[in-house]
């Protein structure tokens, strides 16, 4: 059974805040299941966001809901164990709206204890990302 990986010992970093403005747009609003929140990157080529979980982990679906108009045309995941460098699990394409997009990968998944999802190519001009709900769903390992 499949179930959010993200807890309360999991590690996020972001790219860029929007101003440095943590309290409103900071990282923290990815995970708090609030409609009325969001993580709001600053300009830039590209954004992402890195997870650190406290055990090995599979994904096996990533959800994501953007604002339309900051979004990206292209996404990369990329995962590794302990100390190793980050290798690419699967490339993905987001759609410009609103919606809650799921995307499923490939199984087997590697197992992994740290991921980075970078967001490339973004559909505002500036290259900013706005991402209301992320979530990690697979199984502890």
């Amino acid at each position: 059974m499949t179930h959010s990986l993200v807890c309360a010992e999991t590690v996020s970093r972001v790219s860029s805040v929007l101003n440095r403005n943590t309290r409103q747009f900071g990282k923290k609003h990815l995970f708090d299941q609030n409609e009325e929140t969001c993580w709001n990157s600053d300009q830039g080529p590209s954004q992402w966001v890195t997870l650190e979980f406290p055990q090995l982990v599979r994904v096996s679906q990533l959800q994501i809901q953007f604002q339309g108009g900051f979004s990206s045309h292209r996404g990369c995941l990329e995962g590794s164990q302990g100390s190793q460098a980050l290798h690419k699990i699967v490339d993905f394409f987001p759609e410009d709206n609103n919606s809650l997009q799921a995307h499923t990968f490939p199984i087997p998944v590697a197992e992994v204890d740290r991921l980075k999802l970078t967001f490339e190519d973004a559909t505002d001009f500036f290259g900013r990302v706005v991402i209301y709900h992320l979530r990690v769903l697979g199984k502890k390992v």
